[in-house]
């Protein structure tokens, strides 16, 4: 079974290779510094928002290993958004191979994503670099942000499927998402600890509940209580009694993918025409 699998696959796989190395290549072709600015993209947005924050207003002074918390929280930030935004007009830059060849369509969504994954190994050896200078011990607990990066990698699929999808023939979304991807970056308690916002009156709770229905806060909220530090509130100890809540993220994620190929799939056959 196997083998009849890989057979009848063999060409979309030889296909996803071959997108997923041009893509690589390309993002960085003719730059002097190459893949280093993998690396050097979140670097430098950290060294930004470290010395607005940290340094001048003092968010997260009184968590231990904070930095390492905000790095990693920008890191997988941006793993979304390579995924989300670098695959908005991908099936549109591909238009003259989707007219020449015969080929499932989401092997172009697949192959984007799969290159932000590779940047995101890139930037994950950068925040173990960070850790290791910072004196942030290793624990087994580490293991835990590898489901938790799959969970951010199907819903920025999902996400990127709509997108693509959407762009072909309304082009303005790319606007439109621009400038929600601001909002929610600033709302994803990504550059300041959840317990700040724990810590509003009568709200605090219910607002953070809200927040970490997003996939992506969520897992950044995980991620860093389990891998950084345990102080850091997880959704689990800010769901309390409330247990449906834990897997919301979890349904979201699944509806969002679900949803995504779904829409993807029946405008697919057009896409040739349209782009």
């Amino acid at each position: 079974m196997f083998a009849k699998l890989k057979e009848k696959y063999r060409y979309s796989l030889i296909l996803l290779r071959e997108l997923v190395r041009t893509d690589f290549k390309v993002k960085y072709q003719d730059s002097a510094l190459g893949y280093l600015w993998s690396a050097l993209r979140p670097l430098f947005l950290f060294a930004v928002m470290y010395i607005a924050f940290v340094k001048v207003m003092r968010v997260g002074a009184d968590i231990d290993h904070w930095p390492v918390a905000l790095l990693l929280g920008l890191v997988l930030w941006q793993f979304f958004g390579d995924i989300a935004k670098g695959n908005l007009k991908s099936i549109v830059s591909h238009g003259g191979l989707l007219r020449k060849l015969k080929f499932p369509r989401y092997i172009i969504v697949i192959s984007s994503s799969v290159s932000a994954l590779i940047t995101l190994a890139i930037n994950i050896v950068v925040v173990a670099v960070f850790a290791v200078i910072n004196q942030l011990p290793f624990t087994p607990n580490l293991l835990l942000v590898i489901p938790v990066i799959l969970l951010v990698f199907v819903f920025g699929l999902g996400v990127a499927f709509f997108l693509s999808a959407i762009y072909v023939k309304f082009r303005d979304i790319e606007h439109i998402w621009d400038i929600f991807m601001q909002g929610l970056f600033y709302g994803s308690a990504i550059i300041f600890p959840m317990s700040l916002v724990l810590r509003i009156n009568g709200i605090g709770t219910l607002l953070a509940q809200i927040l970490l229905m997003n996939p992506v806060s969520m897992a950044i909220q995980e991620i860093r209580h389990f891998a950084v530090n345990p102080v850091i509130p997880s959704l689990s100890s800010i769901a309390g009694e409330n247990w449906w809540l834990m897997a919301l993220p979890l349904v979201i994620t699944v509806l969002f993918f679900v949803a995504g190929v779904f829409f993807f799939k029946k405008r697919s056959p057009n896409f040739a025409e349209d782009v």
